[in-house]
């Protein structure tokens, strides 16, 4: 991961939600795997891009890295060393001895020492951290449900130290004294159908690896659904327009109309105005979680003809000498 996130996303530090999140999705089309097959350039890429978004999409984790930088996930800690070293006493912490006179460098050598499985840790039973990965679907994947193959860094022991970061007193040259390596992993996801905008998939123990046997943190799909060309979608709900011949309208008639499934006939009443609404129960989304699905809305535009032919006029005088009689009385 780049040392600084906001150079990984190509973003200023004052950069909005909304321009690091196009930032990401931009970045993230362009390195995916499934994009740029066995190329490990990309690869890495795109490991950095989930990294530094994953950070700077969460408000709290941003304001953290803002204030410490690559040692943001040690704020905690360190803010509880400067608490201690207020006080004027010298502090114990998991084992590591830390001098009040010390300056921030070796506060954070000392957390890192324990972090990494020195001989003296103590490691705390923590839970990893949650992640949250944008995932974007079409209005279709959304009412059908749909899958996502997703490329995750998962972290596992390292074999040679077995996690301690040591190999005889020294550190572990094949995970550089982090007990851990990060791999590449592919992970298949279902959306289940009725999702929206803002809808979050979680997937238990796909999160960050948890420190001292605690348990791994959950994976979160935050979903976007894309607009569509046809549908327009409120909840539940579903609303088109379709476009109705005049006469149709006045006197009443029958057409087709798509849903998202399979085109059904719809009923015009006589004397339809324009604008109209009709409700089709049952042919709208499916109920997230639920059972059931939201309403179809047909909203109907009337069309005028763009020409008459000279018998349609002569009709039409005909349909109108009445009314312009009325007027003359």
């Amino acid at each position: 991961m780049a040392k600084n996130l906001y150079e990984a996303l190509g973003v200023a530090r004052s950069a909005t939600e909304k321009e690091i999140r196009s930032a990401y999705r931009k970045l993230a089309r362009k390195h995916h795997p499934d994009v740029n097959p066995n190329d490990r350039a990309s690869e890495s890429r795109f490991k950095e891009v989930n990294a530094a978004y994953e950070v700077l999409s969460d408000a709290g984790k941003r304001t953290k890295y803002d204030k410490y930088g690559d040692r943001w996930e040690m704020a905690d800690q360190l803010e509880e060393q400067q608490k201690r070293q207020s006080a004027g006493s010298w502090a114990r912490n998991g084992g590591a001895q830390v001098d009040p006179n010390g300056d921030f460098g070796s506060i954070f050598d000392s957390i890192f020492r324990r972090e990494r499985g020195g001989p003296r840790a103590q490691a705390a039973n923590r839970r990893g951290q949650d992640i949250e990965t944008p995932v974007e679907v079409s209005l279709e994947e959304a009412f059908h449900g749909t899958t996502r193959v997703l490329t995750l860094q998962a972290s596992e022991v390292c074999r040679v130290c077995g996690g301690t970061g040591e190999v005889a007193g020294a550190t572990c040259h094949n995970c550089e004294g982090m007990g851990q390596l990060v791999k590449p992993k592919r992970l298949e996801v279902k959306v289940p159908a009725g999702v929206k905008t803002g809808s979050r998939v979680r997937v238990a123990g796909e999160g960050r690896q948890g420190s001292g046997g605690g348990p791994s943190g959950d994976l979160y799909l935050v979903l976007s659904v894309l607009p569509h060309g046809r549908f327009e979608r409120k909840g539940d709900d579903l609303y088109t327009d379709v476009t109705v011949p005049y006469l149709d309208c006045i006197l009443g008639g029958e057409l087709a109309v798509s849903t998202m499934e399979r085109g059904v006939a719809l009923r015009i009443p006589e004397l339809t105005q324009n604008g109209r609404q009709i409700r089709l129960a049952g042919k709208g989304m499916p109920v997230l979680g639920g059972t059931g699905r939201g309403a179809l809305y047909v909203r109907v535009k009337v069309q005028l003809p763009e020409h008459l032919s000279p018998e349609e006029r002569t009709h039409l005088e005909a349909l109108r000498a009445p009314q312009a009689q009325t007027v003359k009385q």
